[in-house]
């Protein structure tokens, strides 16, 4: 079964930037597109048959624009739509299911750079187990005036954060297969929290080990890099290994990034809509679209 590519539509230029990013991802990828419109329509009692007749030929409009944009914009993209009838967090969380990956788009905290998560993306990136995209529209702009040679932009670079300690066969995967298709370096990046970090003072033996704890985290990243440099050998890597907060890291790289790349544990009922604190922390802040891809 091939999964395509699927972004939710709800008119708003959030959203719009969400269908644009996801057709460039389809055709990178080589897979169909997929357009989910939810609409859940609880007319007020007085509502009149006119306001629900203009109601309705509204939400008809908002897909019939996102199809007509897409297919202006990829006259070849295979491409599918539908419009469902409820709540948006469901209908999605549906779509996701059988999805290769699911875009949506996300506002972004006024002139900072950042995602402005709502209930329905928040609740999606930590139930599905399929890998989330968030865009905003601010920064989709920026990347369409970008240009480059023979009418491609120029993607950047797509940085993956890695908990050595839990490695995640899922994140990696995706990490590499991002930078394959837009032919870009991955930086895979790595932060580990110092004794300094804390506040403590540290003995002088102890402070010079340092450099020692930093190189032995390389040598670890290195070797569990290895076997998936061997399987994607076309892609470039620049491993970053530093002591310091992961999420301020992560943010430091995605200077000029295309994609930044993070994962998510697997969903438990006790805890919540829990999304981790790095993933937390980026997903708010990060100046290019986010992509996070649920462990198992």
């Amino acid at each position: 079964m091939i999964r395509p590519v699927t972004a939710g539509v709800d008119g708003s230029p959030e959203s719009l930037a969400a269908v644009d990013w996801a057709a460039d991802e389809a055709q990178r990828r080589h897979l169909p597109l997929h357009l989910v419109h939810a609409w859940q329509w609880k007319p007020p009692p007085s509502a009149s048959t006119s306001v629900n007749e203009a109601d309705r030929r509204w939400v008809g409009r908002v897909l019939r624009e996102a199809v007509g944009r897409v297919s202006s914009r990829h006259p070849g993209l295979h491409l599918t739509h539908e419009q469902v009838a409820g709540e948006p967090l469901t209908a999605l969380l549906a779509a996701a299911g059988w999805t290769e990956l699911l875009v949506l788009g996300s506002r972004g905290l006024g002139s900072f750079a950042g995602f402005l998560l709502g209930s329905v993306s928040q609740g999606i990136i930590a139930r599905t187990h399929r890998p989330v995209v968030l865009v905003r529209a601010e920064r989709q702009s920026q990347d369409d005036s970008l240009g480059g040679t023979e009418g491609q932009s120029r993607p950047g670079n797509v940085v993956v954060g890695l908990d050595l300690g839990h490695p995640c066969d899922e994140l990696i995967a995706f990490a590499f297969e991002a930078a394959r298709v837009r032919k870009a370096e991955l930086h895979v990046v790595h932060a580990y929290r110092s004794p300094a970090a804390y506040g403590f003072a540290l003995p002088q033996d102890r402070a010079q080990s340092d450099p020692e704890r930093m190189r032995e985290k390389a040598r670890v990243l290195m070797e569990l890099l290895h076997p998936w440099r061997a399987k994607w050998p076309e892609v470039t890597v620049t491993e970053i290994v530093a002591p310091g907060i992961a999420a301020e890291r992560l943010l430091r790289a995605t200077s000029g990034a295309g994609l930044l790349i993070v994962g998510r544990r697997p969903y438990s009922a006790s805890l919540g809509l829990h999304t981790g604190p790095v993933t937390h922390a980026v997903l708010h802040h990060a100046g290019c679209p986010v992509a996070v891809v649920p462990g198992r």
